[in-house]
């Protein structure tokens, strides 16, 4: 797809010295309707699926609408054929057969749709000054503090002894009711407030409240509330007390995706990282029709406690969808094309990176920092301190995309993740790396990442759909 407004971000051409330009000032009329319309569909859809399991359900759904099928149950692959597959509902592959021969590699975007959250232990429902909660376990890196006093929502699935699935999706709609982690208030929050903030909230002090109810006005029962609760559940989702030991349930805010600012240039959303990365995948896959080279978006779990499990980007689940594709593309298996194909790859890495906060400049390289506004982001190197767990891209890559992007028109910038020995953080692309591949993280940057309600640019997003969609059409 070409975009014929931006170009680049060479400064002047005499000192070609690189500059990112602001993205806006390099909009016509009629593409800033298409970032709206884009930024719309974005933010009904990262609205209404907030966990891994709701991401794939509602990918899967736009893919097939779009003629997508089911990979296992094709007999062969042709040039054109569109194809999916999901893994335990917390996973997906999507591709579209290109002209060229598999052995000649894919064009791979890779991204993660788990995000920052608050999950609950096995045996969570407990009674405490005459209220009850749900104890808790958050999940990947979370400032603990933030989650308290705002509203909450539960989705996920229970599974109950007789394999059943009840689906749960309480606290989004005006009618349901919320749920929500208390503070102290700030009138006996002296000695608090004196602590850190790492320690000012603690892991153990995450509890939902969810019940303060009794179950009966003459019921003599210790645990009444709580009793009360879990007969509430039995009633309306038929769950009982023992169905949270399967239970797979998470703890998300409530809010839905909203613009930010009087010019309604930015969105604020939970769950961007990296969900934004995810569905500008999904939408770009669904431009290409007859791509040279085949087109893949891989979405995958796990990405935020490091890509473990039988889930995360660590799994086999990449390298046997391929294999399967390798089997019906030839009419057989064959191990050594497999790893050619694999090898033969190129990927871009779904991921966000920090965007400068003036409110926070100490912290930031501005001069190697990503800013709001300024297009995709092209993160050469993730890792910490002296690039530690990183992945780092090839000069010959880069310049590829670069060329590729400044081609047609698409915005982009550089960017790392702050000041040396300040922070650092880690992507996928270690692990597409691994089979030796190229790969390049490239994805917008985000005011507030890890925090319940990030922030992103609406042209950035759009051009990071723009860069995906290059990058899948490229010659």
């Amino acid at each position: 797809m070409e975009n014929n407004n931006g170009g680049g971000n060479m400064a002047d051409e005499n000192s070609r010295e690189y500059k990112a330009k602001n993205a806006w000032l390099e909009m016509e009329e009629a593409e800033k309707i298409e970032i709206n319309k884009f930024s719309d569909r974005y933010a009904n859809f990262i609205t209404e699926n907030k966990t891994e399991r709701e991401f794939v359900k509602g990918a899967e759904k736009i893919l097939k609408e779009e003629g997508f099928k089911e990979l296992e149950k094709k007999e062969g692959l042709n040039m054109g054929d569109k194809i999916y597959s999901i893994n335990r509902q917390r996973g997906l592959i999507a591709a579209v057969i290109g002209e060229r021969d598999l052995i000649d590699g894919l064009c791979l975007i890779g991204s993660h749709i788990d995000s920052p959250r608050i999950d609950l232990k096995p045996n969570p429902v407990f009674e405490k000054g005459d209220l009850t909660f749900l104890d808790s376990h958050y999940y990947g890196g979370i400032k603990k503090y933030q989650w308290v006093t705002i509203p909450l929502a539960i989705h996920g699935i229970v599974v109950k002894e007789n394999g059943e699935k009840v689906s749960l999706n309480v606290g989004e709609n005006e009618n349901d009711p919320v749920f929500y982690i208390t503070d102290l208030l700030p009138h006996l929050g002296k000695e608090q407030m004196k602590k850190k903030m790492s320690k000012a909230i603690t892991g153990e002090q995450l509890n939902i409240l969810i019940g303060s109810k009794p179950l009966a006005k003459n019921d003599d029962d210790s645990e009444k509330i709580k009793n009360g609760v879990l007969k509430l559940l039995e009633e309306k989702y038929e769950i009982n007390g023992e169905d949270f030991v399967s239970a797979d349930l998470q703890i998300v805010p409530a809010f839905k995706a909203r613009d930010v600012g009087f010019d309604r240039g930015l969105l604020a959303a939970y769950g961007q990282d990296d969900r934004v990365c995810s569905y500008s995948a999904l939408e770009a896959i669904l431009d290409q029709e007859s791509p040279e080279k085949t087109s893949m978006v891989l979405l995958t779990d796990k990405e935020e406690i490091g890509s473990m499990g039988n889930t995360g980007m660590q799994s086999h689940f990449f390298e046997n969808t391929v294999a399967e594709m390798v089997n019906k593309f030839y009419d057989k298996y064959n191990d050594l094309i497999l790893r050619q194909v694999i090898q033969n790859s190129e990927a871009l890495s779904g991921d966000v990176n920090a965007a400068y906060d003036p409110d926070f400049s100490d912290v930031f390289a501005k001069n190697n920092s990503a800013f709001l506004g300024k297009g995709i982001v092209l993160t050469k190197y993730t890792g910490a301190r002296g690039k530690a767990g990183a992945s780092e891209a090839t000069a010959e890559f880069i310049g590829k995309i670069r060329s590729l992007f400044n081609e047609k028109g698409v915005i982009w910038q550089i960017g790392e993740i702050g000041k040396v020995d300040k922070g650092g953080g880690g992507t996928i692309a270690q692990f597409l790396a691994n089979y030796n591949m190229d790969v390049l993280d490239a994805g917008p940057a985000l005011l507030s990442m890890h925090s319940p309600y990030e922030v992103a640019s609406k042209v950035d997003i759009y051009h990071t759909y723009l860069g995906y969609s290059t990058f899948y059409a490229q010659k």
